[in-house]
């Protein structure tokens, strides 16, 4: 049980851009310990690999300007979410798809927002591997988690998830525990690291407030190195999945 944890935020990062260290300039302004977990948005480790895209070298299909008719959207940001998608689940009046990584989210999170006008940010391409890549420079046992906010169905609003994560599991397991009155839990499954994204994201914000980096401290968690495909729930069990791809329009 945690019964006491601190968070704050790394303070002085500098407009990030493509090639720079984040690993390196992270551990250089923060007084990092051993335990913390340290989450970091998305937005800045895309803009770190150069995941920015200019709208007007992108040439729409035929299949990105009929959505785009639908959505009433530009055909050429509707190519670069067909280029990012592994699978288009909802077509209009918004397009959810699945990422080439597994992550289901509106837009296969392409960013309009915090961007110059006329180009997009994508997603970091494994962030599995760049988790891994900030936390190999920490010279710390510590954890790092990569962030993207994200809606949630039937409810209102964002909040932030994890979409890559280095050395720590994606959840916790609470099944064969006891509860308050000694019955056994039988399905209970706590996910661990979107509970820690979303904490972060409070101290975040989505403005423009530059602080892309939290440390967490004071957390206990379990050590892993699946990454983050353990918490998406497998095609075979995924109801909701199944019941989209059923209420699809055929062609």
């Amino acid at each position: 049980m945690i019964l006491r944890a601190e968070a704050f935020v790394v303070k002085g990062i500098p407009t990030i851009e493509k090639g720079d260290d984040l690993g390196k300039i992270i551990s250089e302004l923060a007084q990092l310990e051993d335990g913390d977990i340290i989450v970091v948005a998305s937005t800045v480790v895309a803009k770190s690999e150069g995941r920015v895209l200019r709208l007007d070298d992108i040439k729409p299909g035929d299949d990105a300007k009929r959505i785009a008719r639908m959505n009433d959207e530009d055909a050429r940001f509707v190519q670069v979410v067909l280029n990012e998608s592994e699978e288009v689940l909802i077509e209009s009046p918004f397009m959810l798809t699945q990422t080439h990584t597994g992550h289901i989210c509106v837009n296969a999170g392409i960013d309009r927002s915090n961007i110059q006008e006329g180009f997009v940010l994508l997603l970091p391409e494994d962030p599995d591997g760049s988790a891994k890549k900030i936390r190999d420079a920490m010279g710390k046992h510590v954890v790092v988690i990569i962030t993207d906010t994200c809606g949630r169905p039937f409810r209102i609003g964002q909040t932030g998830i994890a979409i890559g994560c280095a050395g720590i599991a994606s959840t916790k397991d609470w099944k064969g525990e006891k509860d308050l009155f000694g019955r056994e839990l039988k399905v209970t499954n706590e996910a661990i690291i979107d509970e820690l994204a979303g904490f972060a994201n409070l101290l975040m914000g989505e403005a423009s407030g530059r602080t892309p980096v939290v440390i967490l401290r004071g957390v206990r968690w379990g050590e892993s190195e699946n990454g983050i495909r353990s918490i998406y729930r497998p095609e075979a069990e995924d109801l909701i999945k199944k019941a989209l791809k059923k209420d699809a329009p055929a062609g």
